[in-house]
């Protein structure tokens, strides 16, 4: 897997972004977002149970992302259409305001080494690329555990000080001072 310190990889997907067939769909890429930071999260699968109750919570809190000055998006290996139909059928996926990325030959999944050996889906990874497109933070939790969404935002936070954070630094308070 891709860590900390490795290139994220060239991509260049259709995603769904919108809820609307006529606007439904957009070439998404990494010159799509030059400059910004970089939220990219994975999940397992389309119409599941897990994973519409973090990319909720992905759009609940987008505008603190955006805020930021990163870019949230959101991936699985299901197609742009099979991502419009979910976003068509639950409520609270109607109205991302994000791109639902379509990785459906994998390639992205494999380059990020999360493509998972058993179920042959993404894993359930986050991965935060600063503007230069260096991987600072990645995680990876099981298919069926979900991610803390309000963690990842704390994480950027974090890295976007370029200092020294302690243990459950929140925003506002105090770096670390090396004497």
């Amino acid at each position: 897997m891709l860590s900390v310190g490795h290139s994220f990889p060239s991509f260049a997907l259709k995603a769904a972004v919108s809820s609307d067939i006529n606007t439904a769909f957009q070439d998404v890429s990494n010159a799509s977002y030059k400059g910004k930071w970089l939220v990219v999260f994975f999940w397992p699968k389309d119409f599941t149970f897990v994973c519409p109750t973090e990319i909720a919570e992905f759009g609940k809190m987008n505008k603190d992302f955006t805020d930021r000055d990163a870019q949230v998006l959101g991936a699985s290996t299901d197609s742009e259409f099979v991502h419009l139909a979910w976003r068509q059928h639950k409520e609270e996926l109607n109205g991302l305001p994000f791109p639902m990325l379509a990785d459906i030959k994998r390639e992205l999944s494999q380059a990020l080494g999360i493509l998972d050996p058993v179920e042959g889906v993404a894993q359930r990874a986050t991965f935060i690329v600063d503007p230069e497109g260096i991987i600072r933070f990645t995680m990876v939790t099981d298919l069926n555990v979900g991610r803390n969404v309000k963690e990842v935002l704390r994480v950027l936070d974090a890295l976007q000080t370029d200092e020294l954070c302690p243990c459950n630094w929140q925003k506002g308070q105090d770096t670390l001072k090396v004497a």
